[in-house]
């Protein structure tokens, strides 16, 4: 059997307008095409176009974690703030002890922080590369 050669070797020349071209750009720039030539050629041979597509409640979920990590920024500020101005009454016993064991308590909040602003830094740039 003779294997057949897949080079194109036809040319079809074709002259579009401006609004035809804009419009045949921006559906190309929707699919997963790499060339805007191999789009034209799939929708002449009426062959299935893969489109890409953003979904609605992904981008609502993003916004909200955006929100989210703002205000866990905001609670570990005011946190560090009210330890801080704690540590300058370090001479008073009771404060002391208060102030080594909330220094425990914040280091397992901060953890817990970090880890959330690297799992919602994650969700982002996986949801920006789809």
């Amino acid at each position: 059997m003779e294997e057949q050669s897949k080079n194109r070797t036809r040319w079809l020349h074709l002259r579009l307008t401006i609004e035809e071209y804009d419009l045949l750009y921006k559906r190309f720039k929707k699919s997963t095409c790499p060339k805007i030539s191999d789009f034209a050629r799939k929708n002449l041979l009426q062959k299935p176009v893969v489109m890409k597509y953003r979904n609605e409640s992904l981008d609502a979920l993003i916004m909200e974690l955006i929100e989210l990590r703002s205000e866990l920024n905001a609670i570990g500020n005011n946190f560090n703030q009210a330890v801080k101005k704690l540590h300058t009454l370090a001479q008073i016993q009771e404060f002391k002890h208060w102030i080594i064991t909330n220094e425990l308590e914040k280091k397992v909040l901060f953890n817990s922080i970090d880890q959330i602003k690297k799992h919602i830094q994650n969700l982002s740039e996986k949801w920006l590369q789809s």
